[in-house]
């Protein structure tokens, strides 16, 4: 008998949540499907959606789906009573205080999550005014991506732009952008899930822009690049707001991603994988020059000498008198400790443009870095008379290295008189070698910046 009165107080339990449940369910549709909103109805719909919160996470999957889009709403809601009154209209900073990146966030998942529901179980409750929100709120969560990157926010700008993608899968384009945020933010493992879908989706983003000259501001005015915004630069020039249209052909963003998913998987420390996204970027971009160097580079760290010289050998064959191309490499191998080819490449780059000033500068720094060792055995080094000996011997040594960087630290001050580094460096070799008189005007030179 005790048994049978627990489950049925238990019965009586179960009844009364789910009773209260949906009629919080139903407050809430109810506030939902007003056309306007006032301020006690906002209210109104923040305490139901506390109330039901608790119960809805034993209910049904239906309920738990319209809780989640009633709450995601809730922003939207606000944020459309807020701009409805005419002391708002001109205020459109408001966005940023009502929106933020994870109820952004939460809006297009539940949306997505509503959308799906519906279209599983055949009733279409709400399909129709989620689209015409979509259409509605999506370009002004655009903006708001745009205030955040203005702020220098760029992860946040990304993920709110991922969102506008997840909302609309039709405009990859957001999701393009959302990837070259992350990565100026130096968030590289979002960047590449973004970019890794970009690629699966054969996005290259090859389009025509559309321009033409705003006749108030005599400004130049970008329409967008689809086919509605060639037909509102059309009206409106023919509407003599607009002269001048341009349009104009964007290249295939495609090998851009490849290289950018190759680069991330450097960063991080993902070789044999970058290796193969190289190749993958190379099929598409075989001129790129750059990207030869990149796997070079790889192979060069991996310690595979063979495959290291013959991408060298390549690059060098498709562009022999590249001076950028020279230099690069005398960077990476200096990077990599293999100072003789540096040099190599170094002097390569001042042959091909005896103006080219970050050469001679790179030279020098290469030279003095024989120092170190010269100082490092001079410091060790007692006060015996043959060890004196030896220290003079390295001290000549270490002047001589002074002396053979004077010419190349001489030709960036005369090609770059403004060059802070080489000065500082001159300064340093003259005072070392007691050229007092070469170091003086350069000293006065430094006091007048």
């Amino acid at each position: 008998m005790k048994s049978k009165l627990i489950l049925l107080v238990s019965a009586m339990l179960f009844y009364i949540v789910t009773f209260a449940q949906k009629d919080e369910l139903k407050t809430l549709k109810k506030i939902y499907a007003r056309e306007k909103t006032s301020d006690a109805d906002i209210a109104e719909y923040k305490v139901t959606l506390s109330k039901a919160e608790s119960l809805v996470s034993s209910s049904t999957e239906d309920d738990k789906v319209y809780f989640g889009f009633y709450k995601a709403m809730l922003p939207i809601l606000e944020l459309t009573l807020v701009m409805s009154k005419p002391e708002n209209i001109s205020n459109p900073g408001l966005i940023m205080k009502y929106l933020t990146v994870d109820n952004v966030g939460q809006f297009v998942s539940n949306l997505n999550a509503t959308l799906s529901f519906e279209k599983k179980s055949g009733k279409q409750v709400y399909t129709k005014d989620i689209e015409e929100t979509i259409n509605s709120f999506k370009p002004m969560l655009i903006n708001y991506a745009i205030a955040l990157a203005n702020e220098s926010k760029l992860k946040d700008a990304a993920l709110v732009l991922a969102n506008i993608y997840d909302l609309d899968k039709k405009d990859v384009e957001k999701l393009y952008f959302a990837a070259n945020y992350a990565v100026n933010s130096k968030e590289y493992v979002i960047a590449l899930q973004y970019y890794e879908e970009l690629k699966s989706l054969n996005y290259n983003g090859e389009c025509t822009a559309y321009y033409a000259k705003n006749v108030l501001t005599d400004k130049e005015d970008y329409f967008g690049n689809t086919q509605d915004a060639k037909l509102d630069r059309d009206t409106k020039i023919k509407l003599k707001l607009y002269t001048d249209p341009r349009d104009e052909k964007v290249a295939s963003k495609r090998p851009e991603i490849l290289k950018n998913i190759a680069l991330i998987l450097i960063e991080l420390g993902r070789s044999d994988e970058a290796k193969t996204a190289i190749r993958d970027a190379r099929i598409q971009s075989s001129e790129d020059v750059s990207l030869i160097l990149i796997e070079s580079d790889l192979y060069l760290k991996s310690n595979d000498m063979v495959t290291y010289k013959r991408l060298i050998s390549e690059a060098l064959e498709k562009n022999p008198n590249n001076v950028d191309l020279n230099f690069n490499l005398g960077v990476i191998s200096y990077n990599n400790k293999d100072l003789v080819e540096a040099e190599k490449y170094y002097l390569r780059a001042i042959e091909i443009d005896p103006k080219y000033g970050n050469a001679y500068l790179n030279l020098a720094i290469l030279k003095l870095d024989a120092e170190k060792a010269l100082i490092e055995k001079m410091n060790k080094l007692g006060t015996s008379p043959t060890e004196m000996k030896k220290y003079d011997i390295l001290k000549n040594q270490r002047e001589g290295v002074y002396k053979s960087v004077i010419p190349y630290l001489e030709k960036v001050t005369e090609l770059d008189p403004e060059n802070i580094e080489a000065i500082k460096t001159l300064i340093g070799v003259y005072n070392a070698l007691e050229m007092t008189d070469k170091a003086k005007p350069l000293k006065e030179k430094l006091k007048k910046k």
